[in-house]
């Protein structure tokens, strides 16, 4: 069965027609302000970011959205830059490329734990741009020599000494102390070295230096100072070998 309720509007409202005072309704006004309005007129037509502040008084973090914040600090909070993800330490590339210039200077050795190969992938770049441009082109014997001489060295240096010494490792200390060697091939846009009286003779410092250089390194890195000279001896082949293309 269908049931149907009627409602009578004069008795539910009384005969004005509305709510009568009697029924017991009561309406209260609310504290509820509008956080747009008191934020000084930001309403729907404001940013997000604006509306987050005034409704919550902080704001949101600013995210700059650029290809340039890759290689800073302003992307995201804490996030490192690119070039430190990436394993490329200034600071280190400087106080290695020193260490070199002033090889009687005491060595730190905390800037050898990492194998940073950023400053001899610019050395040997650098070196062979610059024989290219002395008519030149040793890209291939500068790749092939230091490869292999890496692998010689690496093998040798871990049978002489006790701790032993990573592969990476060994090519930075080789790669940093290229230094001289780069020193002459930019001596050679001005001087035919292979003509000229003083280009072997010329080539002598560089050796001794890069030589010098490196086995102070590895003498201070793996503890090895009573065997320096053991140690120099197969570096300063090492590095005759990159003299060699270099003058002639």
């Amino acid at each position: 069965m269908a049931h149907s309720v009627l409602f009578d509007q004069d008795q539910m409202y009384g005969s004005g027609g509305g709510p009568s005072q009697s029924d017991g309704l009561e309406f209260y006004q609310t504290q509820y302000a509008d956080p747009a309005a008191s934020a000084g007129g930001v309403g729907i037509h404001g940013s997000a970011d604006e509306f987050y502040a005034s409704s919550y008084g902080a704001a949101t973090p600013i995210v700059e959205r650029s290809w340039l914040a890759a290689f800073g600090t302003g992307g995201f909070p804490n996030e490192q830059p690119l070039l430190e993800e990436l394993g490329i330490n200034f600071q280190h590339i400087k106080s290695k490329t020193l260490a070199v210039l002033n090889p009687f200077k005491p060595i730190d050795t905390a800037i050898y734990d990492d194998s940073d190969m950023a400053g001899p992938l610019l050395f040997i770049l650098v070196l062979g741009t610059f024989l290219l441009l002395s008519g030149k082109s040793q890209f291939g014997y500068i790749y092939g020599v230091g490869l292999m001489g890496t692998i010689g060295i690496w093998a040798i240096l871990n049978l002489m000494s006790k701790g032993g010494i990573e592969m990476m490792r060994t090519a930075s200390i080789l790669g940093y102390c290229l230094l001289p060697i780069v020193f002459l091939g930019s001596l050679g846009l001005a001087v035919d070295l292979k003509s000229a009286q003083l280009g072997p003779a010329a080539a002598i410092i560089p050796i001794a230096w890069c030589s010098y250089s490196s086995a102070t390194m590895f003498v201070t890195v793996l503890s090895m100072s009573e065997q320096r000279l053991l140690v120099a001896y197969p570096i300063g082949l090492f590095y005759t070998s990159f003299a060699l293309l270099t003058v002639f």
